[in-house]
């Protein structure tokens, strides 16, 4: 018989923890993960495409730039430099005059490998334009488009 004074000792089968995830966790996990990844990829192109926007931009306004330096020496801007065709390529565009007479010009930057679809334009009267964008973008006839908006 026990006494009062002795503490009763029973063996209690110790409690197993479990090690890892259960199947709904995961799930779970994966849900957020892919919900935020449909949100994230779109949003990440769109800026990914309008950091290369400036690579049509400024080249084009560099060779603004050289065609009129060179229309101020020569008179005219037929066989500028600016428009010959080993110094008209960029990582994303590709840039053209697209028309040259003596006193007038059309440069084109039109996109190339990632930026398929853009074309922006500019004369010698600085009239910048849109002429093409991609699908779910804006163009314009009078500015460089720099956002899907339209926004210039």
């Amino acid at each position: 018989m026990q006494s009062a004074l002795m503490p009763c000792t029973h063996h209690a089968h110790p409690v197993r923890r479990s090690a890892g995830f259960t199947l709904i966790e995961v799930m779970v996990t994966v849900a957020i993960v892919a919900i935020l990844a449909a949100v994230a990829l779109p949003q990440y192109r769109d800026y990914a495409t309008r950091g290369r926007i400036p690579d049509a931009t400024s080249g084009l306004a560099a060779k603004q730039v050289q065609l009129e330096q060179y229309f101020q020496d020569n008179r005219t801007y037929v066989n500028a430099p600016a428009c010959a065709s080993d110094s008209t390529s960029s990582q994303y565009f590709t840039f053209a005059c697209s028309s040259s007479s003596a006193t007038a010009y059309v440069l084109a930057a039109t996109g190339k490998s990632s930026m398929t679809g853009f074309t922006y334009t500019v004369n010698q009267a600085a009239n910048k334009a849109t002429t093409a964008v991609p699908t779910g973008w804006t163009s314009s006839s009078t500015c460089w488009v720099v956002k899907k908006d339209g926004s210039c």
